[in-house]
Parts: C-alpha cells; structure tokens; sequence
C-alpha cells in the first residue's frame, strides 16, 4: 500500500493477491464478494425507498414520514465514525460481521414491525448496518487487493448499482402489490445468506494478513473512540435538528428563536466536523484533507439538484411518476460509465478530477434548465446524464485516493471521513433547501431555482479546489502530477 506524499512511508505486505488481474483464481472470489455485496445494498437501499410509502399508509403513520426518514440518517453517522474506528484497531473483518448482523436485525424489525416504534427501530438499525458495510467493505478492498486492482472494483461498486436502479423499483413495487411489503425485508436476510458465504474467503485473507509497519518508526496510533463517538452523536443530533427547524420555517416564521435554532444545529455540525473529519478537510488543505473537502462538494452539489429533480418534473413539467422515476435510472446507468471511465485512466488522476468536476458542472447546468428556460425536457435530462458521468468519475477517483492515501493506522479513519463528509454536506444541503422551499412558500420556480443554483455554485467551487488533491497522490502517481 503505497502512501500519500504527506504521510508516512509503508512498506506493502506483500501478502495480498496479485496485481495480474481482477479475476485470477486468488482475485475473483473476493471481487464476486464484496461486488455482491454492495449490490444487495443497491437492491435495499432502492427497495426501501419504493416500499416505505406503502409501509407507512399501513401503520398509519404517514405524519412520521420525515422521523422514518431522518432516523437512519442520524445512526448512519454514528456508524461511520465508529467503524472507521474499529477497522483501524481491529481490521474490516469483525466491522463487516457486525454490519451483516445488524442488517439482518434491521430487516427483521421492519418486516415484524406493527406499529412506528418497531418501525422507527428498523431503520435506527439499517442506518447503523449500513455505515459499518460501507466502511468495512471499503477497507477490505484496501488491505487484501493489490493498489493496481482498486480502481476497477471501485469501477465496479458504480456498476453494482444499475440494476438496482432500474430493476429495483419495479420489482419492489410488484412484490408489494401482489405478495405484500413485508416479504421485501423478510427478503433481505435471505439473500444476504449466500452473499456472505461467497464473502468468507476474502475475510480469511483479511484475517490473515500482518499490519503494515511504517519505514523509520512506528505508525501512529489509531484514534481512541472516545475522541470519535461524542463528536459523532452531536452531528446526528444537529443533522435532525437542523433539517427539523428548517422544515419549519416561512416567512412569519422567521423569529430569533427558529434562527438560533438553526444557528445551534449549524455551529454542532462544524464543531463535529473538525473532529471526526481528516485534518485540514474544513479548510480543503492539499493533501487527504482536501480529497475528503471534495467529496463534501460533490455531494451536496450532486444529491441537490438530484434530490428534488422528480419533484422539478412533476410540479414544474407536469411529467407522470414514470418520466420522474427516469431520472434514477439516468444515474444508475451513467454513474457507472463514468467509474468506468475511471478504472481505465486511473493513473492520471488529476486529470480525472479536473475533467470530472467540469462536466458535473456542465451537466448541472444543464439540469438546471429545467428550471430556467423552457428547453424540452429531453435537454435536461442529457444534462443530468452527463452530471452522472461526471460524479462517477470523480467520487471513484477520490475513493482511490483516500484508500491509497491511507496506512493501517488511519485506512478506517480517512474512509470513514470521506463519507461522513459527503453525508454532512448532503444533509446540510437539504435543510437549506428545505428552509428555501418553507419561505418561499411552495415548490415553484422561484425555489427550486435558488436550490439549482446552489448546487452549480457548489460545482464550480469543487471545479476551482480540485487540485487541492494534488498532495494526496500516491508516489507510483507522482509522473503524472504535472497533468
């Protein structure tokens, strides 16, 4: 595992299975593996979001929409924290056997749940799974795959998800018509069981393999939870309050106390953030800070016209549920080309940024005609097409060089970082397009226009910083550096 140029010098085990490629007889287990496994996550992560209206109107819970929502959201941080933590003391092997059992446990209160409670447990469960898979998935690939080989399985984590995107809903909304809503979630265990099977060889490597030691001394301790889990709670609990107060807000609305309310919810995110994120991530420092400050940028900027573009096509373009759904298949499909694209200039990864950005930029705009000027909507879904191969590039280039940025002592750490970053900003993005679309009053032009905005504006900002990730490069990269 080669270092960044900021960090301490490694010495790679030599243990994992070779670089010759991704399906060799030592390589292909582990790939299937950790493939399938991020596909099932696709399946629940799109199952979930087609079934819960459904759920909801069954328990007569309709009003809790948002506390269902929020509640895995705010475990999902906990999560990352903690098991970026834990990987970095104990290994991804016993972080992905306690995300698989806490999924399981999540399924099973959902599809047994009779009332919100239950309901609001599942999901509490859900989002702490999935923070531990994420993070626990991301560090096996580090520690048990050649450096060479990570770009094409982050390549193909993106293309994990195109079925899900186009086969998911269709198949959750027939399974719950026809058979019931429940046996999604009884699904999930089931399908997990094999999954995991095909998962233990690669957690045998995993197992197996010494932790790297640092030339010319020892590598830094791994964070202490205690420095990590406090820090954690608050940005869960400042999450929920701000997207709370801002749901809240109109015009009349406006009072000292919704403001400090927000501002409260505002200043126990940065106080968070500077603790549980990479040094030097608030200030976008050259180096892993700056790589983690990107993905905060392609988050948010990305998921805030993505978020509410169904909404844009059925307020504002009178479009049916159908030509609203398409715009998750467009994302599917072009996210993947777009790590895919990645996987074959991965080593110019500065070019890949900077071609990245500028295309999610233009592609943003693009979607934002939609809201601008009356252009056929065909025009802005080719823009939300190219955003998508833009992201793709970018989010599995930044991927790449957090884990080859990171040691040992720090892989949980940084991976973790970078996902906690992406999911603050994304959450912060909502509350403040939330509070746009409360004082304005409605879902109009106007609103969504501002929202659009932002997000372009957070592109461009992203465009501008993408070579803050310079430092970060790994030094088999350091001939391309001048690109």
């Amino acid at each position: 595992m080669t270092p960044s140029a900021e960090s301490t010098t490694v010495v790679d085990s030599g243990e994992s299975p070779s670089a010759a490629g991704l399906f060799t007889r030592q390589n292909a287990p582990i790939v299937v593996a950790v493939v399938a496994l991020v596909t099932l996550g696709a399946f629940e992560n799109r199952a979930v979001l087609t079934a819960m209206p459904t759920v909801l109107l069954e328990l007569d819970a309709v009003t809790s929409y948002g506390l269902v929502g929020a509640a895995p959201l705010a475990t999902y941080l906990v999560s990352l924290a903690t098991a970026g933590w834990w990987a970095d003391r104990r290994g991804p092997v016993p972080v992905l056997r306690a995300g698989a059992l806490t999924f399981v446990g999540g399924m099973v209160a959902v599809a047994g749940s009779t009332a919100l409670p239950a309901l609001v447990l599942g999901r509490l469960l859900s989002g702490l799974a999935e923070g531990l898979l994420d993070v626990g998935v991301m560090v096996l690939v580090a520690r048990v795959l050649d450096p060479a080989l990570r770009p094409k399985v982050v390549a193909m984590f993106a293309a994990a998800w195109v079925l899900p995107s186009v086969l998911g809903p269709v198949i959750t909304g027939a399974v719950t018509e026809w058979v019931g809503w429940r046996w999604i979630f009884v699904a999930g265990p089931v399908v997990l069981a094999p999954v995991w099977i095909a998962l233990r060889p690669a957690l045998r490597v995993a197992s197996g393999l010494p932790r790297t030691e640092a030339v010319g001394g020892r590598a830094p301790a791994p964070t202490p939870l205690r420095a990590v889990l406090p820090w954690a709670l608050l940005a869960a609990a400042a999450l929920v309050a701000l997207n709370l107060v801002t749901e809240q807000l109109t015009v009349r609305a406006l009072t000292v106390t919704a403001l400090v309310g927000v501002g409260l919810a505002l200043a126990g995110l940065g106080v968070s953030a500077r603790r549980l994120l990479p040094s030097g991530a608030l200030r976008a420092a050259c180096g892993i800070g700056g790589v983690v400050a990107l993905r905060g940028l392609l988050s948010a900027a990305f998921m805030g016209i993505g978020a509410f573009l169904p909404l844009i096509l059925t307020v504002l373009r009178d479009h049916g549920p159908l030509t609203a759904g398409l715009s998750l298949s467009i994302t599917g499909v072009t996210w993947s080309t777009g790590s895919a694209i990645q996987s074959r200039f991965a080593a110019r990864p500065m070019l890949l940024l900077r071609v990245g950005f500028a295309l999610l930029t233009a592609g943003l705009v693009g979607a934002g005609l939609l809201v601008w000027a009356d252009v056929p909507t065909a025009i802005g879904l080719g823009g939300w097409a190219v955003a998508g191969i833009g992201i793709g590039m970018t989010s599995a280039t930044l991927s790449v060089l957090i884990m080859s940025a990171s040691d040992d002592s720090n892989q949980g750490r940084n991976n973790a970082g970078g996902q906690i970053a992406a999911s603050m900003a994304a959450a912060v993005f909502y509350g403040v397009a939330g509070a746009v679309l409360a004082i304005v009053g409605e879902p109009s032009r106007l609103a969504f226009g501002v929202i659009a905005g932002l997000a372009v504006a957070l592109a461009c900002l992203g465009l501008a910083a993408s070579g803050r990730a310079r430092c970060a490069l790994p030094a088999v990269a350091a001939p391309n550096r001048g690109e």
